[in-house]
């Protein structure tokens, strides 16, 4: 069983991609999220930096894993790629596809991303993650985060689409 969800999850990251496609998919999907979620819209004008991961799969049976690969997009340029890849362990079954874009409010969070090799979410930066109609908003008091995560697009059998035991590691598409 942990070998089946072990190939689920190599199968779509084997298909090497290139800088071109992943930052191609990485406009559309940052399109769609800003077009269907006003917060995004309204956080992302103020972004200092955009990651996007257009594609996550996620699968599990007791042993569980997720991965993708994604575009930093700094003033509308994609300037550097990553992956996002993690594991986890406990009672789960299932598999899905989803999409995350990350936004860097301040300069200060975006550096963080790009002096460390790999950054562990949940340690440097703070993240908020706002689901679809959740509570979080725009304004003075939550602007102080330093990262708000944007998970939507969900397809699939599992619920949980957090980011709890990933790592972002930075990749040298073609």
């Amino acid at each position: 069983m942990a070998l089946a969800t072990i190939g689920t999850l190599s199968a779509p990251v084997a298909q090497a991609r290139s800088a071109a496609q992943i930052a191609a998919q990485g406009r559309l999907t940052l399109a769609q999220l800003e077009h269907s979620e006003p917060r995004a819209r309204r956080l992302a004008a103020q972004a200092r930096g955009i990651l996007v991961f257009p594609a996550i799969y996620k699968a599990g049976l007791l042993i569980g894993g997720e991965s993708g690969n994604g575009v930093l997009f700094v003033k509308g340029r994609p300037t550097r790629y990553y992956n996002l890849s993690g594991g986890t362990w406990g009672l789960q079954a299932g598999a899905q596809k989803f999409s995350y874009v990350l936004l860097f409010m301040n300069e200060s969070a975006l550096r963080y991303l790009h002096k460390s090799d790999g950054w562990a979410v949940g340690t440097g930066p703070s993240v908020v993650v706002v689901d679809k109609g959740g509570s979080a908003e725009a304004n003075s008091t939550t602007l102080a985060k330093d990262v708000y995560a944007f998970p939507f697009n969900g397809k699939g059998l599992m619920a949980d689409l957090t980011l709890q035991g990933t790592k972002i590691s930075p990749i040298h598409p073609r």
